[in-house]
């Protein structure tokens, strides 16, 4: 691949399913972490510790806002939302973008139903998301998404590139949650 131009190479890498790369596994306690977000256009502060105190929390990591990818995988949150709250569940996005332009996404693409937050590299590295495909563009995340119960226990891990199964996974997952209650 030395030889095709860099954005061709990147694209590729992107395209690669990311299962190969590492991930903190099921059964394990996520980390817990504060950030910046946005819901609705407007920045507010997220503690995922307060967040779990209500009931699980889907917390999905997406390599850049308004990527057609990423866009799409928004959309079908913002769909789904409705389901993960009568769950009991909390849903927020995390990306490296600025503040500015995710307050601009979660209007845009996420419909003002959910927030999205800033992956500082702290919560990357705890999270074991940073994107290091041969070739990938520098500064973004994995797409992958984790299910953590209120206890702060991961109970499902899904790292894939395509956005499509995502959601319905992570509801899946909160949905049997929400059967051994």
């Amino acid at each position: 691949m030395r030889n095709l131009p860099t954005t061709i190479v990147a694209l590729a890498a992107l395209m690669l399913p990311a299962t190969a790369f590492a991930d903190l596994p099921v059964g394990t306690k996520a980390p817990m972490f504060r950030t910046s977000v946005a819901l609705a256009g407007k920045a507010k502060r997220f503690s995922l510790r307060n967040a779990l105190r209500q009931g699980p929390v889907v917390v999905y990591f997406y390599p850049k806002a308004f990527t057609q990818g990423c866009t799409a995988e928004a959309h079908a949150f913002a769909e789904a939302t409705d389901d993960f709250a009568a769950l009991g569940a909390t849903v927020i996005g995390l990306s490296v973008d600025d503040l500015p332009t995710l307050q601009k996404f979660s209007t845009e693409a996420c419909r003002d139903k959910f927030a999205v937050g800033v992956a500082t590299p702290q919560i990357v590295k705890g999270y074991d998301v940073a994107l290091t495909h041969p070739g990938a563009p520098a500064n973004m995340t994995k797409r992958t998404s984790y299910v953590i119960a209120q206890d702060g226990t991961i109970t499902l891990v899904h790292s894939d590139m395509d956005y499509r199964d995502h959601v319905k996974l992570t509801l899946a997952a909160v949905k049997k949650l929400a059967a051994k209650r």
